[in-house]
């Protein structure tokens, strides 16, 4: 199957199942990707002791995962793209859903 995954916080415990979810629906043999959105483009530097948001999107990527950030999200907060993240438009989260069989938010 084909998941399309839309993250809209940064909301730690949120964030943190998020990239649990995605990560293991690819470990399961699914297709997965993940656009993040407002607040959700700050997750790369969430790290917490009980929810490690940065350590889970690490292991989405690890297992070949397609982590998309807002653009105009990344630009308001002064950011940029990384090597895990890459730099997209809404076109390309309209192109996400409709390649997904299922789209989920958190």
């Amino acid at each position: 199957m084909k998941l399309g995954i839309i993250l809209e916080t940064k909301e730690l415990e949120k964030a943190y199942n998020a990239f649990r979810f995605a990560t293991s629906a690819k470990k399961q043999g699914h297709e997965v990707k993940v656009f993040l959105m407002g607040e959700a483009v700050e997750c790369e530097e969430l790290t917490d002791s009980k929810f490690d948001v940065r350590g889970q999107l690490l292991k989405f990527v690890e297992v070949d995962g397609d982590l998309l950030a807002c653009g105009t999200c990344l630009e308001i907060r002064k950011k940029g793209g990384s090597d895990a993240c890459s730099v997209s438009t809404m076109i390309d989260c309209v192109e996400m859903v409709e390649w997904a069989d299922k789209t989920v938010t958190f």
